[in-house]
């Protein structure tokens, strides 16, 4: 896909490795409609990028209503969408049992899975529905791509994360029948696995838990910068060939237990 003056969708836009993503995008030639619940972060983001290059909406990922008034709101300022990357998540740490042996809620559970893993499924059913009516672009005759967001959580969960490795592992399990599925409309689907990676919440941390994280880390010795995460879904939306795979992006880290 040739990227310059296309338009993307990104959930969890507002910060985080969505933020970055959406900044690299605009940086690339690409408008962007960002997806969140944050609306003074969103509306700071537009402020700074011009709306001729981006939009807000604030959208809620696990409702049908809120998500296709996002799709809707993006086609009427933008005139089309091509790209769809999907970062919005959350990542709360629970054990089954906690110290005193009481088992976790089921809310907490069914919470992360409905965010991460039904939130990543709506958006992609409900912007697959708008690709198909794209007329088909380059020599592929690509129609839109799908880019969800998993993490090496889905491979090498940790203690205190069934329900986020759960809902991730959920995330590459979709990859590809999705993409299988929208094969013949020359739509195209991937996912990236991130490590860890350096985004503002994780670089408040204490020095003496960076470190920690680090330690598992082979190769470069850091974390993830969140724009190398931003210049891989480049990539992805430039390689044609690319589709049904999933990407772990993580400095060849294999998590351990804590």
């Amino acid at each position: 896909m040739e990227i310059e003056n296309k338009v993307a969708i990104v959930t969890g836009g507002a910060s985080g490795l969505g933020r970055a993503t959406a900044e690299w995008l605009i940086e690339a030639g690409m408008k962007v409609a960002i997806f969140d619940l944050n609306r003074e972060a969103g509306e700071q983001f537009v402020a700074a990028s011009g709306k001729e290059k981006a939009i807000f909406a604030e959208v809620n990922v696990t409702d049908g209503d809120s998500v296709q008034q996002g799709i809707d709101q993006a086609l009427d300022h933008f005139g089309a969408i091509h790209l769809c990357v999907n970062c919005a998540g959350i990542a709360p740490a629970k054990k089954i049992l906690d110290r005193e042996q009481q088992a976790m809620p089921l809310e907490d559970f069914s919470k992360v899975i409905q965010i991460n893993l039904i939130g990543s499924f709506n958006l992609a059913r409900l912007v697959a529905q708008q690709f198909a009516k794209n007329e088909p672009m380059g020599e592929a005759g690509e129609r839109g791509l799908i880019i969800n967001t998993a993490s090496v959580a889905a491979y090498e969960g940790q203690v205190g994360q069934c329900a986020y490795a759960a809902s991730k592992a959920g995330i590459v399990g979709l990859g590809l029948p999705m993409a299988r599925d929208l094969a013949p409309l020359g739509i195209r689907v991937n996912t990236i696995a991130p490590g860890i990676m350096g985004t503002p919440m994780l670089l408040a941390m204490p020095d003496k838990v960076q470190d920690s994280l680090i330690a598992n880390v082979q190769f470069p010795k850091r974390f993830g910068m969140p724009n190398e995460f931003a210049r891989l879904v480049t990539h992805i939306a430039e390689n044609a060939y690319l589709n049904g795979e999933t990407i772990r992006l993580d400095g060849a880290l294999r998590m351990q237990p804590r």
